[in-house]
């Protein structure tokens, strides 16, 4: 295998296969590594030599054919293509076929397309530009929530939602590299990635779902050292295209790599997202004048066994992810402070097999919401008592083949459980018919149930 990186292919190396911190992100799959100078001095190049296609939240693609070189052999352009598609089982078999608490799998007993993706992205000589289109149903599940295009006119996300990334850029060759970039951006915060074949696990963690999936605004990257990388960002808002008042939110992305296999990331939030108080009178969540939010996630990813090349029999690696989050707001959800909090955190192991074509991963985590001012609402009528102090608990255990770095086959088990009624039951979430367009009777209610058990088989391509 041709080293992970080189004064060539270094950017381009680090741009597909570094994590989307949404994250939730929130994860990503562009880092924006130093793009090859226009001179022929060598270039200092950040994580140099590191292969990290293993870590939890990384794109784990060694090869990359679609690419376009000039006469020299630089690297001008590369295509990206990404398809994910999904069956997922609920035992409690819901008669809307509405799958709830979920930002990936939106249907229950039909296949689904997820997401495709197809882009560009281009380091060409310093100059950074970037370009992932999108469509699939994980679209409504992720976009429709932003409250934001509310204000005013000329907002709203009937085109951007089918820009999954969109930015452009300078390099500079300060220190290991300083980019400077403005546009939408998959989000930063959390371990796990928006695009699923770059997680151990097909149904992102609790923690990871209900935070931000992307931001729209201006980042500075800096590396001052071979194996740390700072950020700050400025941002029209938390998963917003557009803002709810006159102040940007603010953060900071840290991410440090002594070694190739061991990853300690820190990530800080903070803005004003709520209604001006002009519009107190304002319902629904972004109706709190002065509200703050402030966020923070960290996360260690370790690899503690890897066989060298030459012994790839039994088991070949073996990692676990720890990624914890706290955050609050001043007075979400209409609550006190000590209520208005979200703590949580997600514990993953994985084994890889066979040559690393073959991966199991168990996972187990936990997010307490008082207020649910983060977590997902099971319907678009009832659990709106907020007495019911929201405790989340789950399982997963998924089994991956990977032929190929091009194709994952996905066999998943997840359980969930809840302290009050939280998850779809047999009844649905929709009306007594299971259809939208049915008139709700007066005395109907969502069936919830504390408890829900998930299959899904899944399988995604990437190019």
């Amino acid at each position: 295998m041709r080293p992970f990186f080189n004064s060539r292919h270094a950017l381009l190396l680090g741009l597909l296969a570094s994590p989307l911190l949404m994250v939730p992100a929130q994860a990503q799959t562009a880092e924006n590594r130093p793009a090859p100078a226009d001179t022929a001095a060598p270039a200092k190049v950040p994580f140099a030599n590191m292969d990290l296609t293993w870590v939890n939240g990384q794109n784990r693609q060694r090869e990359f054919p679609l690419q376009l070189k000039d006469a020299s052999g630089e690297t001008v352009l590369t295509g990206v293509a990404l398809l994910d598609g999904y069956f997922n089982y609920n035992f409690a078999r819901p008669l809307d076929h509405t799958q709830t608490i979920s930002a990936v799998t939106g249907r229950s007993g039909e296949f689904s397309l997820a997401l495709a993706s197809i882009g560009i992205e281009s380091n060409y000589r310093n100059i950074i530009g970037r370009l992932w289109l999108q469509t699939g149903s994980m679209l409504h599940l992720v976009q429709e929530t932003d409250g934001s295009v509310q204000r005013g006119r000329n907002t709203g996300t009937g085109n951007l939602k089918f820009i999954r990334e969109a930015a452009a850029g300078y390099h500079f060759r300060q220190n290991y590299g300083l980019n400077l970039e403005l546009g939408i951006f998959m989000s930063y915060i959390g371990l796990e990635s928006y695009v699923m074949q770059e997680n151990w696990s097909y149904q992102r963690s609790l923690v990871c779902d209900f935070t931000p999936f992307y931001f729209q605004g201006a980042r500075a990257q800096w590396f001052p050292t071979r194996n740390f990388r700072t950020e700050l960002w400025l941002m029209n808002g938390w998963q917003t295209y557009n803002s709810f008042n006159r102040q940007p939110g603010v953060g900071s992305s840290n991410y440090f790599r002594p070694s190739e296999n061991l990853q300690l990331v820190a990530n800080f939030y903070y803005g004003k997202d709520a209604r001006p108080a002009a519009d107190s009178a304002a319902q629904g969540p972004a109706a709190y004048p002065g509200r703050g939010r402030f966020h923070h996630d960290n996360s260690v990813v370790y690899r503690y066994y890897h066989k060298p090349k030459n012994q790839l029999r039994g088991i070949t690696q073996a990692a676990f992810s720890l990624n914890n989050h706290y955050g609050f707001e001043n007075g979400g959800g209409g609550l006190p402070r000590r209520e208005a909090y979200m703590l949580g955190s997600s514990l993953a192991n994985r084994l890889w097999f066979a040559k690393n074509k073959l991966a199991l991963t168990t996972r187990v985590g936990f997010v307490k919401n008082p207020s649910r001012y983060l977590s997902f609402s099971p319907s678009a009528v009832g659990f709106t008592d907020l007495s019911n102090r929201l405790t989340a608990k789950e399982a997963t255990v998924t089994f991956d083949v990977m032929p190929s770095d091009f194709v994952t086959f996905r066999l998943e088990y997840l359980h969930r459980h809840a302290n009050v009624p939280y998850f779809a039951g047999p009844g649905g979430t929709t009306s007594p018919s299971g259809y939208a367009d049915q008139p709700l009777p007066a005395a109907w209610q969502p069936d919830l149930r504390q408890t829900e058990n998930r299959a899904i088989v899944s399988v995604n391509f990437r190019l």
